[in-house]
């Protein structure tokens, strides 16, 4: 039978690598197999205990909650074919800034490093101690933040310095002003969604709930920015470069798969199990769930992609408009956006 349970030393726990990653000179998480193959961090026993969750969830009649991409609804925008014109033209602002705005919100995720999880025993009838939801404080939250933000104590860096790094390999450091981030992707609060729990509960669940939605957002992302980097028509003068930014990509991209699996298992679990509520009744998990995650699907697939859309045109119109081939080019590019509608 698989192990359910496990110390904060073996999530956290690495491989024996043949070789570090070191990229531009610097030192970053993960490593090489003897055969080159990469390897995330702190996965010799993370990825293990996701699964036999996972398993678990499943023996209880319960299914693995869909976290992948077709939860959106939205292509990305600008699209690869937009995109490629505006690099065709000079214009790699846009991209450059997608690159920077990435690494920086990638560098915040650190802040779960310093973060604990309240103790959800207290509203589960059922025993989590051999769950996702048991070992969110034994190792889950940090080795996610050590992911995104980097161990800089000891001269690590994790995917806010990749980010970077492929930024800096398809167009140098500072080859456009710094772009203005936002102050956070998540769902903004709308008032209490879950009355029945205490809200330090209700908090964790839907920070949790953004996070995943988030992460799904980032795969579509990843496949967007490797389709782009490998296209033979753009970045002509610098071809190897961005193939490896492109492997820079895949790299991340393995890396957040843990992610995306140990959060889908911790909404999964809570569907499964019994809440007790604060009147003293009990709820199944998944009527208190359901709703909610639905909900956050539809502002991030929907909400937040529309308005964010709004945004970038907002930007990439006025950056065409200085340009004395502004209203054929917008017009290609508008032209662009229609025949992928159709």
């Amino acid at each position: 039978m698989a192990r359910v349970v496990y110390s904060r030393d073996e999530l956290m726990a690495e491989h024996a690598y043949a070789k570090p990653q070191i990229e531009a000179g610097y030192r970053l998480h993960g490593g090489f197999d003897a055969n080159g193959t990469y390897i995330s961090p702190r996965t010799l026993h993370r990825w293990p205990a996701v699964e036999a969750w996972q398993a678990q969830v499943k023996g209880r009649g319960f299914p693995i909650i869909d976290a992948s991409t077709r939860l959106l609804k939205r292509g990305a925008y600008p699209g690869i074919d937009q995109q490629k014109l505006l690099l065709g033209h000079g214009m790699g602002e846009t991209l450059w800034n997608a690159l920077t705005i990435t690494g920086v919100i990638e560098a915040r995720g650190r802040a779960l490093c310093d973060a604990e999880a309240p103790d959800f025993q207290k509203i589960i009838e059922e025993d989590v101690s051999a769950t996702s939801i048991g070992h969110l404080n034994k190792g889950l939250l940090f080795a996610h933040g050590l992911d995104e933000g980097g161990d800089k104590a000891n001269g690590q860096g994790g995917h806010d310095d990749m980010w970077f790094a492929v930024r800096d390999a398809l167009f140098g450091k500072d080859a456009f002003p710094l772009p203005e981030v936002p102050a956070s992707i998540a769902r903004p609060e709308i008032g209490r969604l879950m009355p029945m729990i205490d809200k330090v509960f209700e908090d964790w669940t839907l920070l949790l709930m953004n996070v995943l939605m988030i992460e799904v957002r980032a795969e579509a992302f990843f496949s967007f920015c490797t389709n782009l980097m490998r296209s033979p028509d753009v970045f002509r003068d610098r071809r190897p470069a961005a193939m490896h930014a492109a492997e820079l990509v895949e790299r991340i991209r393995t890396d957040e798969a843990i992610h995306v699996a140990y959060l889908q298992t911790f909404v999964s679990e809570m569907r499964s199990f019994t809440i007790k509520t604060l009147d003293g009744g009990r709820i199944k998990g998944a009527q208190m769930i359901d709703p909610i995650w639905e909900g956050m699907i539809h502002w991030h697939s929907v909400t937040q992609a529309d308005f964010s859309r709004e945004q970038s045109r907002e930007a990439i119109v006025a950056r065409i408009k200085k340009r004395t081939d502004a209203p054929g080019l917008l017009a290609q590019f508008d032209a662009l956006e229609h025949k992928a509608a159709a």
